[in-house]
């Protein structure tokens, strides 16, 4: 991690910025204004590298899970600890904490120079001699201008910017100077305006703003709950009173808001709907992309663990004979990746699978293998074991298969492939594995944030998700990936709320986004006559 090259180094050496690219010690970076795509690509590079990230109440999850696991994460004081201003006493934990050579993030919301107690933060950091650097941040004037599709600036309408808080420190020597702020030709952006919307209105309109000023509102900027909307100056208080509109806030006062369109996301299905993931770490990623596309907030708790089979044994064996068979195939995309570690462990590379050709169970494994350098001779319409047993176990004669697996799961394609006439070698490529636990802080945390949906993609995680949530399940919207899943949980006494017309990802999404569009009904009992297809390992490990 090195810094920009043109970084000029101060001349006192217990006061300066990190400049010559080793780690270790503070960087105040910027989070933005909420939404995980909006954090910049130097924030998540220092984020992953941190030993310690101290992080804002108005950080949201979606951005805390970028952290590295082995960071340690404080939430940064909300008092002072001697009575004194909390940006203070946050200094003095950053000190502290960086004080045996660590790298510490405190990660701030915004950008960290614009209202967010940068001086006084830095001030203790500083005083003690350690490095420190700061990462700017999309700051919220910016992001919320952005949202409402209004500019800030505008040749004939306004030729400045001025970036106000709406809520000043009692302390302050001296306050803002309304007078010059109404006879500004420009644009004013108003931040921690709710508090006091009714008193900073009122002084504009007294120091001569025209009360018909136009005023976009953008309350909680890029958050699943967004809402944006326009009003004029003097009746904008009411307006606050009336919408309730949420901090975090931005006001943009002046002509350049006049125009601003209806808000796009609120045609979002998902908005404001916060999807519990429970996929196991690294496979969530397409439904969290996807939950984000429709509005809604992600938050992935992997309730099963993907890890090595009890022994390498047969899996090593089976790739040692691999040119004996005539069919390879894959049932998900742990087994592609397991298959050819191993392979290329033994001294081999793709050649050693001689004549056999290769079957990936749905699109996400076929992708892998591709990654892995082989071309699939074969995905079936159908992507589950029926699929497989349907393209290939009638079509080949005395066939020899080789079927690559997890430890458990359904066992229908060796049954049906071996009653047909089949020589079937199964063998397990990874450990699917229930997570035993969620600790009281976590469940503490959902419980406070509050779930609108689960997705559910796999019986197995089905079956665990219960255990480990218990009755909160029945209040919580469940989406099922498929029957075969939609059973699992029947059989448990839960019936789902929506169920995917396909065994996808992004089946799954659409699914939660009609049931969300029509307000209600079992969106898997009335779909049109469709193949339905049980989840594949491939994209849902049971």
């Amino acid at each position: 991690m090195r810094p920009p090259s043109n970084t000029v180094p101060p001349t006192q050496p217990t006061d300066r910025p990190i400049t010559d690219g080793t780690v270790g010690g503070v960087f105040f970076v910027g989070a933005g204004p909420g939404h995980p795509d909006l954090l910049t690509v130097r924030a998540t590079e220092y984020l992953r590298q941190a030993d310690v990230v101290v992080y804002d109440a108005l950080v949201p999850q979606g951005l805390l899970d970028a952290i590295g696991s082995r960071a340690k994460s404080i939430p940064a004081p909300r008092n002072g600890t001697h009575g004194d201003d909390p940006g203070l006493a946050t200094g003095r934990l950053l000190a502290e904490l960086a004080a045996d050579g660590r790298t510490v993030v405190r990660l701030k919301g915004g950008d960290p120079s614009v209202f967010a107690r940068l001086a006084e933060e830095l001030q203790p950091v500083r005083e003690a001699g350690i490095r420190w650097e700061i990462i700017p941040g999309v700051t919220a004037a910016l992001a919320a201008a952005a949202a409402a599709g209004v500019p800030l600036t505008s040749r004939t309408a306004a030729s400045s910017l001025t970036i106000l808080t709406g809520h000043e420190a009692d302390e302050k020597s001296a306050a803002l100077d309304f007078a010059s702020l109404a006879g500004l030709p420009g644009t004013l952006a108003i931040y921690m305006g709710v508090e006091q919307v009714g008193r900073w209105s009122q002084l504009l309109i007294e120091a001569g703003k025209p009360a018909a000023t136009p005023v976009t509102v953008i309350s909680r900027c890029s958050w699943p709950d967004q809402q944006i909307a326009s009003t004029t100056l003097g009746a904008c208080a009411d307006a606050f009173e009336d919408r309730r509109w949420p901090a975090p806030a931005v006001v943009i006062v002046g002509e350049v808001a006049q125009n601003a369109p209806e808000e796009p996301t609120a045609r979002r299905p998902l908005v404001g709907r916060r999807v519990l993931l429970t996929r196991p770490a690294g496979q969530a990623d397409e439904l969290d992309s996807l939950v984000r596309q429709r509005g809604g907030e992600p938050l992935h708790v992997p309730v099963i663990q993907i890890g090595n089979p009890d022994s390498w044994e047969p899996l090593d064996a089976a790739i040692a004979a691999a040119d004996t068979f005539d069919w390879i195939v894959f049932a998900s995309v742990h087994g592609v990746r397991s298959f050819f570690t191993r392979l290329r462990a033994g001294g081999r590379d793709a050649r050693h699978l001689g004549t056999a050709r290769l079957a990936a169970i749905g699109p996400a494994t076929a992708r892998e293998v591709a990654a892995q350098g082989c071309a699939c001779d074969l995905v079936p319409d159908e992507h589950r074991s029926e699929g497989v047993v349907l393209a290939l176990g009638q079509t080949v004669r005395d066939g020899r298969f080789l079927l690559v697996r997890a430890n458990r799961g359904r066992d229908l394609m060796r049954r049906e492939l071996e009653s047909l006439g089949h020589s079937v070698t199964e063998v397990a490529a990874y450990a699917s594995t229930a997570v035993p636990t969620i600790t009281p802080d976590l469940l503490a945390a959902i419980d406070r944030g509050g779930i609108d949906w689960i997705t559910l993609t796999s019986s197995y995680i089905a079956e665990t998700a219960v255990r480990l949530f218990g009755t909160r399940l029945q209040r919580w919207k469940v989406a099922s990936i498929s029957p075969v899943t939609t059973a699992a949980l029947k059989s448990i006494g839960l019936t789902p709320t929506a169920e995917a017309r396909y065994p996808t990802a992004a089946g799954l999404v659409e699914a939660m986004a009609e049931w969300e569009s029509l307000q209600g009904g079992f969106m898997g009992a009335a779909q049109p006559a469709k193949p339905e297809q049980p989840p594949s390992p491939a994209d849902s490990p049971s």
